[in-house]
C-alpha cells in the first residue's frame, strides 16, 4: 500500500469512527422526566444531535390524575407562546464538552414559561442530570431524567 492509499484509508477511518462515536453518545435518545412534587413521570423528551448540537423535544406528557393537562405553552414569552406542548422543542444548542456531557444550551420550563441555561451529564446512559440555571450553574436546580425503555 502506498502513502496516498494509507492516508486515504486513515482519513476514512477517522471520519467514520467519529460519526459512529457521535451517534453512540449516551445523552442521545428518549428520556423520562419526573415531576418534582409527585415523583411520577411527567413527560418523555427525545434528545437528538442536529448539526453538532443537541436538541430536546417533548414527545409525550403524563398528566396527573384529576389535573387539567397542560396542552399549550400559555406562559411562554417567545414564539412558542400558545403552541402545543407535545412536539415542542424545549432544549436547544447544547454543545459537547466530553462524551455524555453537554452544556451551553437553553431549556424551557413549559409550566412556567421560563427559559434557563442548561447543562446535562450522563455517565451510564440510564440516568441523566439536567441542570437548569440562571447566570452560573451554582444558581440552579438539577433534575434527574431516566432513559425510557424502548
Amino acid at each position: 500500500m502506498n502513502t496516498k492509499q494509507l492516508l486515504a484509508l486513515s482519513a476514512y477511518f477517522i471520519v467514520f469512527s467519529g460519526a459512529a462515536y457521535a451517534q453512540a453518545d449516551p445523552a442521545i435518545g428518549v428520556w423520562k422526566t419526573i415531576d418534582d412534587k409527585t415523583n411520577q413521570p411527567a413527560s418523555l423528551i427525545k434528545i437528538e444531535q442536529v448539526n453538532g448540537v443537541l436538541e430536546g423535544t417533548i414527545i409525550k406528557t403524563y398528566p396527573r390524575p384529576n389535573e387539567t393537562p397542560l396542552v399549550n405553552c400559555n406562559l411562554c414569552k417567545d414564539d412558542r407562546k400558545d403552541k402545543p406542548i407535545v412536539g415542542m422543542k424545549i432544549m436547544t444548542d447544547l454543545k459537547q464538552d466530553q462524551p455524555g456531557v453537554w452544556s451551553g444550551g437553553k431549556i424551557l420550563d413549559p409550566k412556567e414559561g421560563e427559559v434557563y441555561k442548561v447543562k446535562i451529564a450522563t455517565e451510564d446512559g440510564k440516568k441523566m442530570d439536567v441542570r437548569g440555571y440562571i447566570g452560573v450553574p451554582l444558581l440552579g436546580r438539577t433534575q434527574v431524567w431516566y432513559k425510557a425503555e424502548q
